[in-house]
């Protein structure tokens, strides 16, 4: 089975689950090659496994000019119908005004380089992570397949949220929904905003399958945390407005006041981080709050050793992985009860769950788990058992290919691709 992994940008940092995805369906002996719109800059290759996965990807961004050519010429030259037909398409779907136009032609461009490497390799199914640019080139290059060769071509995608979901028209959800052969949605939240927007009959096409983190691989060298004095408070990820630092460093600052000897490490990158550091100051907790910026993959296991609690107050989130790998390093979790958190962390079972822009319940929560010893190492047992049983890369990889495998045949036997009937969820 050939499929093509369609990302912006691929390797990235924020994206290390789709690198692990790949990797465990290649090794299930699935035939992958990975296609990123954009080359990930050398600065952001943070370890050598990020350096070996770029190195395999085919980049269409930058373009080397003499393919970029050959492959419009050939396309144009060999199938005119289809080529213009399908770059009447890709200018339909631009919001209005003349930017909007320039953007999708630009995205004709990549369409049309992408369908002609894949076809190069013999891929005729792309799947993309996120429903962003890559998958609006995708979609592109779907159509255009399609128009020379009719039924060959399917495409489908991994939704994620939330950022999509915040600007439906803006992303083409209903356009995508309506090109892609099917949909994996990461949570049951996460597919019941997709439902929203297609006709139940398309619902059987959405399935579920959460994301997965290769669970031994965070599993802990040395005993979990007792928490109490010196307890360190470990956050990562983008330093942006809906993640939330603001409240967290609220919350700090409150435990401070109350008594309680606590540090915290802010790690990541991000729009946020100065505001962030001169907040810290203004609260006068700028010697207690760390900003050591983004971390690759072999320093995630020391920072999550180290830590005493996870925390991550979003105001908007699909299925943070970071939470994944704090359960299973036994680290309890804080975060809010928003979109698919609650089908990964149990309330007082697995970790806590509070309401978003709440710095009082965080505070209140957070001091709960440093004087409850007890109460604690229930958390900490509780989560990792949690990301064993239903959040493993292994398990989530086989679902997937299941599903894959599932669509494949299914196209086979079926006269058009969207009369493919995949189940909605996977158990």
């Amino acid at each position: 089975m050939k499929i093509a992994y369609v990302c912006s940008e691929y390797p990235a940092i924020s994206h290390t689950f789709v690198l692990r995805e790949i990797e465990a369906l290649r090794d299930l002996g699935a035939a992958i090659t990975t296609f990123s719109l954009r080359r990930t800059p050398e600065e952001k290759l943070l370890s050598e496994r990020d350096r070996q996965a770029a190195a395999t990807t085919v980049a269409i961004l930058p373009p080397r000019w003499g393919r970029l050519v050959r492959a419009h010429l050939g396309a144009a030259l060999r199938s005119p119908r289809a080529y213009f037909g399908t770059l009447l398409y890709a200018l339909g779907l631009a919001p209005a005004g003349l930017r909007g136009r320039l953007w999708q032609f630009f995205y004709f461009a990549e369409a049309v380089l992408l369908w002609s490497e894949c076809e190069q390799r013999g891929i005729s199914h792309l799947h993309v992570h996120l429903a962003n640019a890559a998958a609006d080139a995708t979609m592109v290059a779907v159509r255009f397949g399609n128009a020379r060769d009719p039924g060959r071509w399917s495409w489908s995608f991994t939704m994620h949220g939330p950022t999509e979901f915040w600007d439906v028209r803006h992303y083409r959800l209903a356009e995508k929904l309506e090109s892609a052969g099917f949909v994996v949605c990461i949570s049951d939240f996460c597919r019941s905003q997709l439902m929203n927007l297609c006709e139940p009959e398309r619902w059987e096409r959405l399935r579920v399958v959460h994301c997965g983190i290769p669970v031994d691989q965070f599993t802990r060298r040395t005993p979990p945390a007792e928490p109490g004095p010196g307890a360190r408070i470990l956050y990562i990820g983008r330093l942006v407005p809906e993640k939330g630092q603001t409240i967290l460093l609220e919350a700090i600052a409150e435990l401070v006041r109350r008594g309680h000897d606590v540090t915290a490490t802010l790690a990541g990158e991000g729009a946020l981080r100065p505001e962030l550091e001169r907040m810290s100051e203004r609260l006068g907790i700028a010697s207690r709050v760390h900003f050591p910026g983004a971390v690759g993959q072999h320093q995630l296991r020391d920072l999550y050793e180290e830590a005493t609690v996870f925390c991550l107050p979003s105001f908007g989130e699909g299925v943070p992985i970071v939470l994944m790998e704090a359960m299973a390093m036994e680290v309890p979790p804080i975060s809010t009860r928003i979109a698919g958190i609650p089908e990964l962390i149990e309330h007082e079972r697995g970790g806590l769950l509070i309401p978003p822009g709440r710095a009082d319940e965080l505070t209140e929560a957070l001091e709960s788990l440093l004087t409850e010893p007890a109460f604690y190492r229930e958390l900490a047992e509780g989560g990792r058992d949690k990301v064993l049983q239903e959040f493993d890369t292994d398990r989530s990889a086989a679902q997937l290919l299941a599903v894959f495998e599932e669509m494949l045949e299914g196209r086979a036997h079926a006269d058009r691709p969207d009369r493919v009937l995949i189940s909605p969820l996977v158990s």
